[in-house]
């Protein structure tokens, strides 16, 4: 269970990295930008997520459950600020505008992205109620 749920946070850390690198090209963090996706949103989303994937990485070095229980509680903020992303971005894609850079971003992508994040959760959560 524990190397399942790294390796769906890594998959879904890819998605990830690459709809960030796509809205950063974008010039999604610039204030003029147009976009829905507030830069602090954003990287507070980012750098949640990384943190908690090295918080796992340790555990699984480590072996202490209280780590998996920290990487759990992030990757649980690390869902509500995407949740809230997501909400924010719909209606950007279902208006079909180009005037947010989100609007390029691939469904299948994010839709990816999403489902993997819901599933690596679910991992997180089963492995570290067995650790304790």
């Amino acid at each position: 269970m524990d190397i399942a749920a790294l390796v769906a946070w890594l998959v879904t850390a890819g998605g990830g990295f690459f709809l960030l690198g796509r809205w950063v090209a974008g010039g999604g963090h610039r204030p003029d930008s147009g976009s829905r996706l507030a830069p602090p949103l954003v990287f507070g989303h980012f750098a949640l997520a990384a943190t908690g994937l090295v918080l796992w990485i340790v555990y699984l070095v480590a072996g202490d459950g209280v780590l998996a229980w920290l990487a759990f509680g992030l990757l649980l903020l690390v869902a509500l600020l995407g949740f809230t992303m997501f909400a924010r971005w719909l209606p950007t894609r279902r208006a079909g505008g180009t005037a947010a850079v989100e609007s390029s971003f691939p469904l299948p992508i994010v839709l990816g992205h999403g489902l993997l994040a819901a599933a690596t959760l679910v991992l997180v959560l089963l492995a570290a109620l067995d650790a304790g």
